[in-house]
């Protein structure tokens, strides 16, 4: 087996150029900005080397809360209007797939809350059987990657898909499936921009574990090039406290950032790499760098998949499909609700692809 390890995109000024050819294609109109409490802009700039305190931890927290943001005055006020400007994916069908058509689709799944259903334990986030087998079919009539905060073999022994490509840790673990080149010889992508940081990881990893024991509920996770610090099970009178004990650690290492995702403290090396250039990465292997005939399609849950929405609206290619049953701050052009629907577009994704080679056969 020849394993290719990768630093950098090679070719990342093809993937610049890619986005620049694009910039004349028709955009999506800009989301609404109607949240009074905007996760996106309290999660920004909230790094330790920034001294961020521990309030705006714990607001951020708390925006990140589904009953927090279905409580909120505005968002029921405004719901009507964010509906029409996020219409449900599987009610526009049509309209997407004529957007598509004469383009290659390739398929971005987030895991977490959009392939399986988000649960207390995240050990036990197993996708359903039918999932799978909708998965599998979409495939092979689609190149698919699963992009997830996750560690990447742990989504992996999930998903269980060996045809997949798989994006760990917010992209900073790449893999692709084995290709058997002319040399009669495997061959795999593997990207890991982030290696250097591997012994600071498990470093901090078990100082959270310590520090992090006696605050009920608390669970720290550790991802290979990120760590996640679970606070879904946690009082949240107790969050504050979690918050000071996070930033107690991470106070003596400036090379580490915290983020957040649903439910989730993240703490990621400083490196600007995101699900966002994982996917521009990922198009780039598959061989659409400067192709104006790709359509990719992320479907994600998280404000950690806000950075993919946001590259697909810049560049006008394809769009994002935001998982939620609540109005939130996004740049998702349309909306899913729950897994289940996910799966259901997926599935008619896949019986609109089938159709048509069919017909084409005839022909």
């Amino acid at each position: 087996m020849v394993t290719f390890i990768e630093e950098r995109p090679k070719n990342m000024a093809a993937c610049q150029n890619l986005a620049s050819d694009a910039k004349s294609a028709q955009k999506p109109p800009a989301p609404p900005g109607f949240l009074s409490i905007s996760s996106k802009k309290l999660l920004q700039n909230i790094e330790i080397n920034a001294g961020a305190r521990v309030n705006a931890w714990v607001d951020a927290m708390r925006a990140s809360s589904p009953t927090h943001m279905k409580s909120t005055p505005s968002i029921a006020n405004d719901e009507g209007s964010w509906n029409l400007q996020h219409p449900s994916a599987l009610d526009m069908f049509e309209q997407i797939i004529d957007a598509s058509k004469g383009k290659q689709i390739v398929m971005f799944l987030d895991y977490d809350g959009t392939l399986s259903p988000i649960v207390a334990d995240p050990d036990r986030a197993f996708m359903s059987k039918k999932m799978r087998k909708t998965v599998r079919k979409l495939a092979k009539c689609f190149p698919t990657a699963i992009v997830s905060g996750r560690c990447r073999n742990k989504v992996y022994n999930f998903v269980k898909l060996a045809e997949l490509y798989y994006a760990g840790s917010h992209g900073m673990d790449i893999k692709g499936p084995e290709k058997h080149s002319k040399s009669n010889q495997d061959t795999e992508l593997l990207f890991q921009p982030a290696s250097e940081f591997l012994p600071m990881i498990d470093e901090v990893y078990k100082q959270l574990v310590e520090t992090t024991k006696s605050t009920p509920g608390a669970k720290v996770e550790n991802n290979k090039f990120c760590l996640s610090v679970h606070f879904r099970c946690v009082d949240e009178m107790k969050w504050s406290e979690l918050a000071q004990k996070v930033k107690s650690v991470l106070k003596d290492y400036p090379k580490l950032r915290l983020t957040q995702g649903r439910k989730v403290l993240e703490i990621r090396p400083t490196i600007k790499w995101d699900k966002g250039k994982a996917l521009v990465f990922l198009l780039e292997s598959l061989g659409f760098a400067n192709c104006a005939d790709v359509f990719p399609v992320y479907i994600g849950d998280d404000c950690t998949d806000e950075d993919a929405f946001k590259i697909l609206r810049d560049r006008g290619q394809g769009f994002g499909i935001l998982v939620s049953k609540f109005p939130k701050d996004t740049n998702a052009s349309y909306s899913l609700q729950e897994p289940d629907e996910v799966m259901n577009f997926l599935r008619r994704l896949v019986d609109w692809k089938e159709l048509s080679i069919r017909t084409q056969s005839k022909f």
